[in-house]
């Protein structure tokens, strides 16, 4: 049995899902004539109170169609030192945006209003980019799943109204953290200018992230994916997947943390592992001693991970790990 642990993007369509594909009415999404499509938009808007939604085909390209709507060339957004659009998404903010990032140091992925009142370049001092954008990201993936706080969301948003400075999200993993915390995605649409939800990470549909926001700030959200090449056609067949994901598959995700903790336990109590990063969703990364003998021994017994570097190594839980393996996982870990 194989056991791939590296990402909770490895899943691959149910059978259930596959007959949804097969089912969708479809059209051409260019023309916006593509009614599955449409109905994922508006449901996705409607569940974070906002006013309206564009599906696209990844979550890089949600993110850096964000960071383009919120800024011009030349000036710089503030991010952690952690975040995605810095070190996964192909230095698409320069590329794209002509954009800097400032990094903060935060904590696991996670920042503080008063570090983003400390990163703030002086808007009169023209020597340094001028500061435009926010972003953040939750559930931090390089920060082993960590979720914010709604009042940390909060105490940020006070300091970017009173800058004068957009607030993206970017959401990758968002379902996660609704279900680790109980959040009312509403809270969220209150909160952020814009936000990137992911459909094929925990959800598990083949492709598609959306992205939504209110009329002022994603009036040219469409131009600007047709600029980055995400123009589609008849995409309702993937849109039907993550409607079938956001009725089925959502809920799972209690599952998915309840087997990560069990992994994070179990991995605590062997003597090769120097440390297990704190879980709260579906992502354990752990810190290993002898890096070459652990790792040759997952390797010998199928199992897929990570590796972060520097001995750290990496698990993430999905709706393809089964209960089944999940138990051989155990049992292969506690025989180290």
């Amino acid at each position: 049995m194989i056991i791939d642990l590296r990402s909770d993007t490895v899943t691959k369509p149910t059978p259930d899902m596959k007959q949804a594909i097969m089912k969708a009415e479809v059209g051409d999404d260019v023309y916006k004539e593509d009614p599955t499509v449409n109905e994922l938009e508006q449901r996705v808007a409607k569940m974070f109170g906002m006013d309206t939604a564009l599906y696209f085909p990844t979550g890089s390209m949600a993110n850096q169609a964000a960071i383009k709507l919120h800024t011009q060339p030349g000036e710089q957004l503030i991010c952690d030192k952690y975040a995605h659009v810095y070190n996964y998404e192909g230095g698409g903010v320069s590329f794209n945006s002509g954009v800097s990032c400032k990094l903060v140091d935060g904590h696991r992925g996670m920042i503080t209003a008063q570090q983003v009142v400390d990163h703030i370049n002086p808007p009169d001092f023209y020597h340094s980019p001028l500061t435009t954008l926010v972003c953040l990201e939750n559930t931090t993936n390089k920060g082993g799943g960590a979720c914010y706080t709604i009042d940390t969301f909060k105490e940020i948003k006070v300091v970017t109204d009173k800058h004068q400075l957009g607030l993206h999200l970017d959401g990758a993993r968002l379902w996660n953290a609704l279900v680790a915390t109980g959040q009312d995605p509403k809270e969220y649409g209150q909160i952020f200018d814009t936000i990137s939800v992911c459909l094929s990470k925990g959800l598990g549909a083949p492709m598609g992230t959306v992205l939504i926001g209110n009329s002022s700030i994603m009036k040219n959200a469409i131009r600007v994916r047709k600029i980055l090449g995400g123009g589609m056609r008849q995409v309702g067949y993937m849109a039907a997947a993550g409607l079938y994901a956001l009725d089925h598959h959502f809920p799972l995700l209690k599952e998915d943390h309840k087997r990560a903790l069990e992994l994070a336990k179990t991995l605590s109590e062997l003597s090769v592992v120097t440390k297990v990063e704190p879980v709260e969703t579906n992502i354990v990364i752990f810190n290993v001693s002898d890096e070459n003998s652990f790792t040759n021994y997952l390797d010998n017994h199928n199992i897929i991970y990570s590796d972060m570097g520097q001995g750290k190594l990496r698990f993430v839980t999905h709706y393809d790990y089964t209960n089944e393996m999940h138990e051989q996982m155990l049992g292969v870990l506690r025989k180290f």
